[in-house]
């Protein structure tokens, strides 16, 4: 996709495996969030997926798909597809593995892909569970997978991810202190406009997920505002 998510400090995250009406939808996607980004770690199939797609395209705003496996991959109809790879686990399937796979089985529209280095913080998550990520890490340690994914690897993207707590601000400032090219990501636990405009401070886009559901459309219009 072209280089317009650079751009994006807002992103709402919204699940295939969870039940939205078309009413929040659509408030949703004129709450003055920068982009819809369709993605979850658990029972995500191509069917879920593609019936969100057909929930959310109507509106003039970008929406990208973020898999958690090659089978929750979906391009039709979309903009981009922003694939995540976990720095801090030692299974190397969630690394590099299940993107081989991906690769080998599949034709890719790479002008379609933005990889995304991921950093899981919340053990008690679904994605830590999932990926075996070693969470438990200090600040040092995460701003060390900062900048090995900014400066060797040259991720477009390092996404800090504590996936429905909320995180650790000196954390993201220490992983904002020693990336220079990369976009910053954060996500996990925002769910007013407090939280927003404190993490909006340190990284370059916020992600709100979890508050869609368990607090309603409004709160995210807080955190919408707080950073925009």
């Amino acid at each position: 996709m072209d280089d317009s998510w650079k751009e994006w400090v807002h992103i709402t995250k919204l699940d295939p495996d969870k039940v939205i009406d078309n009413d929040a939808v659509a408030e949703i996607a004129t709450s003055g969030t920068d982009a819809l980004m369709l993605s979850g770690t658990l029972n995500v199939t191509q069917e879920n997926m593609r019936e969100l797609i057909t929930q959310v395209k109507e509106y003039d705003l970008p929406v990208v798909v973020e898999p958690a496996g090659p089978e929750a991959v979906v391009l039709e109809e979309v903009d981009g597809l922003f694939v995540p790879s976990v720095l801090n686990t030692p299974d190397m399937r969630w690394m590099v593995g299940k993107h081989q796979y991906w690769v080998k089985h599949n034709s890719i529209d790479w002008t379609k892909v933005v990889p995304e280095a991921y950093i899981v913080l919340n053990p008690a998550s679904s994605v830590g569970k999932v990926t075996g990520a070693i969470c438990d890490i200090s600040a040092e340690d995460v701003a060390a997978y900062a900048e090995v994914a900014d400066q060797y690897f040259s991720f477009p993207v390092v996404y800090i991810e504590y996936s429905g707590t909320y995180g650790d601000p000196t954390v993201v400032a220490a992983a904002a202190e020693v990336i220079s090219d990369a976009r910053l990501f954060y996500g996990g636990g925002i769910n007013n406009a407090e939280k927003a405009a404190e993490m909006g401070r340190l990284a370059d886009t916020i992600v709100v997920g979890n508050a869609v559901y368990d607090d309603g459309v409004s709160a995210l219009k807080a955190t919408v505002k707080a950073v925009h």
